[in-house]
């Protein structure tokens, strides 16, 4: 049997949104130890890993690994009123194939949905080294993007040993930003080799607009015209992280 316990139903929705922003229907993959899911978009430009090891949920059960796939728009559907502070009951129900959702709050609310059936391909970990690390607040690459997003379809970052710097730019208008350890936008900046590398803002805008409702600290990694991973840190060692295929420029 699988069943877990969710203190608070709004930050389960929040993750879920996450998620969403890359993938409909997902595995996640459920163990004594806690759940998983790791996926690629349609497309294959960008990956999603999320991990919640079974100490960030209130109540956790699981006598034997199970796939649950789910259709997220689905789940988030029946979960959209849930309210903060409300806790969240997960169960499935192997012999129906369904899982069963309970809200407690003021009031107490059952929903039942079905489960589809799991994908057998499993998605490896991407093996890549970063020579650039930036960690700030996800408000403040929350606040980069939109700026971005304003002039550009897509965003370049820059990392040298002192700033990272942000450019977006089109035919008619540009952005440039710079950010410092020593200027307080940065929490941490660490760099191997002076990097740079260019992203489409449509995956990059959604995948940090959702990520930053579940997370107030972002770190991305990056090296030049290589794939940029983004990390929300989690409670408890869980991990919400983002593989982004970078966009190559014509010389």
């Amino acid at each position: 049997m699988f069943r877990a316990v969710v203190q608070d139903s709004k930050i389960w929705r929040n993750l879920l949104t996450a998620i969403s922003t890359l993938i409909e229907e997902a595995d996640f993959n459920t163990t004594s130890e806690g759940m998983k899911l790791r996926s690629m978009d349609p497309s294959h430009v960008a990956m999603v890993d999320f991990e919640w090891p079974r100490g960030a949920f209130e109540e956790y059960e699981c006598d034997k690994p199970t796939d649950i796939r789910l259709n997220l728009t689905a789940m988030l559907k029946l979960l959209r009123r849930s309210k903060s502070g409300e806790s969240l009951e997960i169960a499935y129900d192997e012999e129906n194939k369904r899982v069963n959702l309970t809200v407690k709050g003021k009031i107490l609310k059952r929903f039942t949905m079905p489960t589809l059936e799991p994908v057998e391909e499993e998605v490896p970990t991407p093996k890549l080294s970063f020579n650039a690390k930036a960690k700030m607040m996800s408000e403040t690459l929350k606040e980069i993007i939109e700026d971005s997003e304003t002039v550009s379809d897509n965003i370049r970052f820059e990392a040298d040993q002192e700033r990272l710097l942000v450019k977006a730019s089109s035919e008619l208008s540009n952005v440039n930003m710079e950010l410092a350890k020593s200027d307080g936008a940065l929490l941490e900046l660490e760099v191997k080799e002076a990097s740079a590398a260019t992203f489409n803002l449509n995956y990059l805008g959604a995948m940090v607009k959702a990520g930053s409702a579940t997370s107030e600290v972002a770190s991305i990694e990056f090296s030049t015209n290589m794939p940029m991973k983004l990390e929300f840190e989690m409670l408890e060692h869980g991990k919400l992280m983002y593989y982004l295929a970078p966009r190559i420029e014509a010389e």
